[in-house]
């Protein structure tokens, strides 16, 4: 766990977006052999949101979320100095930030990409406060975004009833130690199971003639079983170890707001915690897995219902593919 005491940082503004098609669970009844009630009672979801059109893509969404934030603070988009887009499922492979940055008129902004699939809203906003920290910028736009609809298998009823898409966006400033809103993080890695969960590259042709192999991404790959055991075990863990960095305990905790993954696991980490559920934030239900998206979505629904006040304590964690996870603790200031 790292500590960012030597230069505040605290969340300004926050926005989301997503598509206007919703799937529900009666509709994925009609193309793979499931039900409602089998959906809503092993994952909670009831519908999700599904990017449809050839030309629309993640920029589509990242913009719109992005400019939400910026409007709800009047900020002008040139005022940003920095944007970390965090996807899985860029326009470009080559990277998909630097096109939120033209459509939304950042133009002095410097703008890339993180990876990091469902953990990555996460470590971009550990890797953002490092950069206020050591006063290398300002104002800071990062984006948790993606389309995972366009990598999803429908046919596969494993994971076709788990993924939707969506983006949240929040502005992060620079600030006085006292007002620091940032107050710590943990991240961890185990690339060994990273099988577990994937979009594997798969080779298709081979040129002869150089010998170069060329290929494709295959759908959305998924152990069910053992993501879920990762999760359950792995996340208290980080957790508990984040808050007791910060001689904080965990009956001191607001709100805990974790990777929209699955109902069973959101209330697995809560009990082991033994943090009450009534403090989940969730909007799981309406959404699905939306990856990088999951808690920022969330984080700014439960800012336009109120349910967040001033110094709340919140506990934000991911997880996923990677397999990463990790935790960032922030106290909310208005």
């Amino acid at each position: 766990m790292k500590s960012l005491n030597t230069q505040g940082a605290r969340i300004l503004a926050t926005g989301s977006a997503v598509p206007e098609l919703c799937v529900n669970n009666f509709k994925i009844s009609e193309m793979v052999e499931t039900s409602d009630d089998w959906i809503v009672t092993r994952t909670g979801i009831k519908e999700r949101r599904v990017l449809t059109g050839i030309n629309k893509s993640v920029v589509d969404l990242a913009s719109l979320a992005s400019i939400r934030a910026l409007n709800k603070i009047s900020m002008d988009p040139l005022e940003i100095d920095l944007i970390i887009l965090a996807t899985s499922s860029p326009n470009d492979l080559f990277g998909s930030a630097s096109q939120v940055q033209a459509k939304i008129g950042a133009n002095k902004a410097v703008a890339f990409d993180l990876t990091a699939a469902c953990s990555g809203f996460v470590l971009g906003i550990v890797t953002g406060a490092q950069f206020i920290q050591n006063g290398s910028y300002k104002n800071i736009l990062v984006i948790g975004a993606d389309v995972l609809s366009k990598w999803t298998d429908w046919s596969d009823r494993s994971t076709c009833i788990l993924f939707g898409d969506g983006a949240g966006a929040v502005i992060i400033q620079s600030c006085s130690i006292e007002k620091n809103g940032i107050l710590g993080f943990q991240l961890n890695t185990d690339g060994e199971k990273s099988d577990q969960l994937s979009i594997p590259y798969r080779n298709k042709e081979k040129n002869q003639t150089i010998s170069i192999c060329k290929g494709e991404f295959d759908f959305i790959q998924m152990n069910g079983k053992e993501v879920y055991k990762f999760a359950v075990s792995k996340v208290p863990l980080s957790i508990l170890t984040c808050l007791h960095s910060l001689c904080i305990s965990p009956k001191d905790i607001s709100w805990l707001l974790l990777h929209q993954a699955n109902e069973r696991i959101l209330y697995a980490v809560a009990e082991r915690l033994s943090i009450h559920s009534s403090k989940l934030i969730s909007n799981l239900h309406k959404y699905g897995n939306t990856s990088a998206a999951s808690i920022p979505l969330a984080l700014d629904e439960a800012l336009k219902n109120k349910r967040i006040k001033d110094n709340d304590l919140i506990v934000i964690s991911g997880f996923g593919a990677g397999l990463t996870w990790g935790t960032v603790v922030i106290k909310w200031k208005c």
